[in-house]
């Protein structure tokens, strides 16, 4: 362990634009000096509300025609996937789950971020449960000193109440409902990347929400360059900036959706207590998939960075970067800046 410096699906059009402008400019993970591109090379964007989120697409070509098609490709089956996995979409198969508490003949991509996030929450002691939705409901709702609410959530949350197989997958009691939003993006996100490398495109940056990829080199054969942001600044000037190439980068923050102006109140649940953990302010992993680093920095935030830290010496791949609430910075031993 090395320690460092101190240091909803419907969006209106100007906060589309806000999210553009965080997730694309100062966000954990827009690519430093992405216009540096060599001549013989075109370059798309794309921007595509999902997942209550933003996808961001940067993709690099040779021929101007054949990356329209690729990204537009992309985008499309990213939104296809949404239908499935995004609880913010009110016809896909997690809503109707958490309706109705069964889902009969679910979706194979269904079936396997619940299989994955049910690897993870173990490798994580249940630091990550996809469960937690009737405890991130109180959050939002502003009952987060609601003590009697947050017992009889707890009691709703586990994974031992979620029942998984390849027919049928049910929720054990009424109330409860899941949320793939620390590992459902992550999983977009890399079968957009899957899309592009099948269509022969393997210079691409795909992102939501702060979770991203990166594939091949950028022009000029140079490694991606990713920010990670200060937590508590909106700037690029303090900002740690990661050189890398096809590798998946995710990072979680009490400063994304956080309740109070403290920051002591966030969109992340401790699934044990109820309650935001108070460690951290962010949370950076790396890891082969978006899918695992996306569930691994939620994970990261409950767990702190001494213990994530740990656990990550025994993933091959992995690796992390920590700041907490007074602005210390960890790392894991293999994480390269």
């Amino acid at each position: 362990m090395k320690k460092g410096i101190n240091n909803q699906t419907k969006l209106d059009r100007r906060k589309f634009l806000q999210i553009v402008a965080v997730a694309g400019a100062v966000g954990a993970g827009w690519t430093l000096g992405l216009r540096r591109s060599s001549s013989r090379f075109k370059v798309v964007q794309k921007s595509q509300p999902m997942m209550g989120t933003v996808v961001n697409l940067t993709l690099y070509g040779p021929e101007q025609s054949g990356l329209e098609s690729a990204a537009q490709a992309t985008i499309e089956r990213m939104l296809d996937l949404e239908k499935h996995l995004s609880r913010h979409s009110t016809k896909s198969e997690i809503a109707d789950l958490n309706r109705t508490g069964t889902l009969l003949n679910p979706d194979k991509d269904v079936l396997t971020v619940l299989e994955m996030a049910q690897s993870i929450s173990e490798k994580t002691n249940g630091a990550f449960d996809v469960t937690v939705l009737p405890l991130v409901k109180l959050q939002q709702n502003g009952r987060t000193g609601d003590k009697k609410a947050i017992e009889k959530a707890l009691e709703l949350t586990g994974f031992q109440h979620l029942h998984i197989n390849r027919k049928k997958i049910t929720l054990a009691h009424p109330g409860m409902g899941i949320t793939l939003d620390g590992i459902g993006k992550g999983y977009i996100v890399d079968q957009g990347v899957e899309s592009l490398r099948q269509s022969g495109f393997n210079r691409a940056y795909v992102e939501a929400g702060g979770d991203l990829m990166v594939t091949g080199r950028k022009p000029g054969e140079k490694p991606w360059r990713i920010g990670i942001r200060d937590p508590r600044t909106t700037g690029t000037q303090h900002m740690v900036v990661l050189q890398t190439e096809n590798h998946a980068v995710a990072t979680s923050g009490d400063y994304m959706q956080a309740y109070d102006a403290d920051f002591d109140q966030h969109h992340i649940v401790n699934p044990k207590t109820g309650y935001s953990p108070p460690e951290l302010a962010s949370a950076t992993i790396t890891a082969p998939t978006v899918a695992l680093a996306d569930a691994f920095a939620t994970a990261a935030m409950v767990m702190g960075h001494e213990k994530t830290i740990s656990m990550l010496k025994t993933i091959s791949g992995c690796e992390g970067y920590f700041i907490d609430k007074q602005l210390n910075h960890f790392q894991s031993d293999g994480f390269s800046v």
